[in-house]
């Protein structure tokens, strides 16, 4: 075993202890203090144009996992932040990313959604690139005239790679150091194994604010009140243990049966026990999270929607088994439009009554109490990246 593993693992294993403890002695984790966010921070669309150009342009994007794409000449066409995006993984292997717009007149050169194939053709007037981008060949080109083929390829976006997941900025030679950004965070999911895990579809749903709808992904205060038939029977409402990695974070959940699961369980083992008496939701700042569960695995992207009061989200669902047969798959889809109608039902229609909330004007500020660090957290990193100063101290949980 690594000592990069070993380290981990030990890790995993005192947190499993503070969580029982907490569910043990009714406490969670507690920030220094209770903490205040503008409430136009939800409807100011100053502020919403600000976070579209200073974090989801800038910043690394998960937009695609590795299951999507396993083998070459696979690819997947999508819409993000406005933008066309065409991810492909090339005949060697490596994986790469695009503005899906064809160099002639603009077209898109894939429609959107999931396929395979060797070579791009723009449906407008038949041009078609390679699956490194470049242009191979343009239509009746006799009758076109002389252009250079080599400065007309479609145009790349930075893009990397890692842990079974595909990481774009949406602005072409922006830099992207994964290494800086997530701070060791990606282990967790290389552990897991996540590369190699099966992809089984998505549900697309639509909410409130972004940030609304974000902020219910990063605590568990809600879940005796707003979850009481689905989330609470398993998860007590209220404890829960963060961690951060630079901006993206670890939310541990405990179970109530977190006691009874690892009475048995050798201490120096409890860091293999995720699923089996505590889970855990990883964030990737600034817009998805993840909840690894061995029945199936539910990662949300959001997306901010095109205006300030409105998101959209992707609901992706992997595991770490293939479908076995018709039977299986239907069960599967039975699972996830099961995830997809709570996620949305209990989370999101609240959701877009608070965004009716806050356009009131009731009040000027939200407050998060210190039972809510992970709340606070986010805030506090969007903020910074908002304030466009890399000179600034970082917020640090």
């Amino acid at each position: 075993m690594s000592n990069e593993r070993a380290e981990r693992r030990q890790r995993i294993g005192d947190i499993a202890e503070i969580m029982l403890d907490y569910v043990e002695h009714n406490s969670t984790y507690q920030a220094q203090q209770v903490a205040r966010v503008r409430t136009a921070s939800y409807t100011d669309p100053d502020q919403w144009k600000a976070e579209m150009e200073l974090v989801f342009r800038r910043l690394p994007l998960m937009l695609a996992f590795t299951a999507e794409l396993p083998e070459p000449g696979n690819y997947k066409a999508m819409d993000a932040m406005g933008l066309p995006v065409l991810i492909v993984r090339d005949k060697s292997g490596a994986v790469r990313a695009f503005l899906n717009v064809c160099s002639h007149r603009g077209a898109p050169v894939a429609s959107e959604g999931h396929g395979k194939c060797a070579r791009f053709t723009c449906k407008y007037h038949g041009w078609t690139y390679g699956q490194d981008g470049k242009l191979l060949g343009i239509s009746e080109s006799a009758n076109f005239g002389d252009v250079d083929k080599a400065g007309l390829a479609l145009r790349a976006l930075p893009c990397e790679e890692r842990a079974g997941m595909i990481f774009v900025s949406l602005t072409p030679n922006a830099p992207l150091d994964l290494d800086d950004y997530f701070q060791g965070f990606l282990d967790d999911f290389d552990s897991a194994g996540f590369a190699d895990w099966t992809y089984l579809g998505s549900r697309t749903i639509e909410g409130a604010n972004w940030k609304i709808a974000f902020d219910g992904y990063l605590e568990g205060y809600h879940f005796a009140s707003l979850h009481p038939e689905t989330i609470e029977p398993r998860t007590p409402s209220n404890r829960m243990f963060y961690e951060g990695f630079g901006p993206s974070m670890r939310i541990g959940f405990p179970q109530h049966r977190i006691a009874e699961a690892l009475k048995d369980v050798p201490r120096e083992d409890w860091g293999d026990q995720e699923n089996n008496g505590f889970d855990f939701v990883r964030i990737l700042f600034p817009n998805v999270s993840a909840f690894l569960a061995p029945e199936i695995t539910q990662v949300a992207q959001l997306f901010p929607g095109p205006t300030p009061d409105r998101n959209r989200t992707v609901l992706h669902y992997l595991r770490r088994e293939p479908i076995r047969d018709e039977a299986d798959r239907a069960a599967v889809e039975q699972m996830i439009n099961f995830f997809r109608d709570v996620t949305y039902q209990e989370d999101y229609v609240i959701g877009l009554e608070i965004q009716k909330g806050l356009e009131s004007g009731a009040h000027d500020n939200l407050v998060f109490g210190r039972n809510e660090r992970g709340n606070q957290y986010f805030h506090e990193w969007l903020n910074w990246y908002l304030q466009d100063d890399p000179t600034l101290p970082k917020p640090v949980m």
